[in-house]
């Protein structure tokens, strides 16, 4: 499998919004679930968010529901994570996986692989 590639990364204000993006040439794209997850110094890898292959089921962490909003692009090998009303304790590398699933429950073991990530800064 083709790693994936994030960016959009970057330095914002609290209150701010960043759009996140993942893509990737493997020509199997379409049939991976992709999921979008951060990781503190230190601290382990947290599930931020996942959406299945069709995008048909969505999954976001109770942390980032009704402030983040997936969205995915099958023809373009992309999938975005918009991320609004960004707070201090969303700083993180954000990675994006390739993954197998069709629901809950989401874990790391679900995803084989991962892009080398992005960084998000939120400053208060």
């Amino acid at each position: 499998q083709v790693p994936p590639v994030e960016s959009g990364g970057g330095l914002v204000q609290a209150g701010d919004s960043l759009t996140l993006s993942c893509t990737s040439s493997d020509p199997s794209f379409s049939s991976f679930a992709i999921g979008w997850f951060r990781q503190e110094p230190g601290k382990e890898l947290d599930i931020v968010a996942v959406v299945t292959w069709d995008g048909g089921h969505q999954y976001y962490t109770e942390s980032v529901k009704g402030r983040f909003a997936l969205s995915r692009d099958n023809s373009n090998h992309t999938v975005l994570l918009r991320m609004n009303n960004l707070k201090s304790e969303d700083t993180a590398v954000y990675r994006c996986g390739l993954g197998f699933g069709w629901g809950e429950p989401w874990s790391t073991g679900d995803f084989f692989s991962w892009g080398q990530g992005t960084q998000v800064t939120v400053s208060s």
